[in-house]
């Protein structure tokens, strides 16, 4: 809990006081990851081999940007800071300590962004979700990442719309922001890579299935090159008594 405060109070004074309501999760999220490394490792390295073997077929290699860099433990930094001119790392939040380790390495052409990628407020004041749309501005563009992102501007679309009532939002709201996103990449002029988890399962402890769901929203699965498990809460995580297990598909 200690380290948890730390990283908080000195994650506070970087934050733009609009994202700061965000900060916690992203604190709560590396805490997990730290007690859950081993059981993540082989989804983070399966999500860096497909950003690398996106990477691969880039004809040039200027700008890259990363959207929903979060914690950088499933992003390929430093071989993308050494492939490209600049690196772009764009998300609510980027904790003290990820600014910390990119200065410990010295990567100096790494820029970061704070943004929120989901167009909730595009569809909020009437009009249509174009989250992705900044990207047209960004001179040298050669490559975009999304990170383990996509299935989370639903979840947190959800939460607003559940502490908020949904006054004024669509009913599709969830599925709109979703393929508003697969749209936007599917849009760019440049290679691109998506890695995103797609669903969810609960299993209890003699290996019941006992619940399951689509974090798509009913959004339609991209054909795509590769899928794994990445078991987000082992058991003991969240419960003694069911582990939780997402499927994961990179495009």
């Amino acid at each position: 809990m200690i380290l948890e405060a730390l990283n908080y109070a000195a994650t506070w004074p970087l934050t733009a006081p609009g994202h700061r309501p965000f900060m916690r999760s992203s604190v709560n999220l590396w805490s997990r990851a730290g007690r859950c490394a081993a059981d993540w490792r082989e989804h983070e390295e399966n999500s860096k081999a497909a950003v690398l073997a996106a990477m691969a077929k880039c004809r040039q290699r200027r700008t890259a940007v990363v959207l929903g860099s979060g914690l950088l433990r499933d992003v390929p930094i430093i071989e993308l800071s050494r492939a490209f001119d600049t690196v772009v790392l764009v998300d609510l939040v980027h904790l003290a300590n990820v600014r910390a380790w990119l200065g410990m390495k010295g990567l100096k052409n790494v820029r970061l962004i704070e943004r929120d990628l989901s167009g909730y407020e595009d569809l909020r004041a009437g009009g249509a979700a174009d989250p992705l749309g900044f990207l047209r501005q960004v001179p040298y563009l050669d490559f975009v990442v999304s990170a383990n992102l996509l299935s989370q501007i639903g979840q947190g679309a959800k939460r607003r719309l559940e502490k908020e009532g949904g006054h004024g939002m669509p009913a599709d709201t969830l599925p709109r922001l979703i393929r508003a996103h697969l749209d936007g990449l599917g849009a760019l002029p440049v290679q691109t890579c998506l890695v995103t988890d797609i669903g969810y399962a609960v299993i209890d402890r003699t290996g019941r299935l006992s619940e399951e769901g689509d974090l798509l929203h009913g959004v339609a699965v991209p054909s795509h090159a590769a899928e794994w498990d990445w078991p987000v809460a082992p058991l003991g995580e969240e419960s003694r008594d069911y582990r939780i297990l997402h499927k994961v598909i990179a495009v």
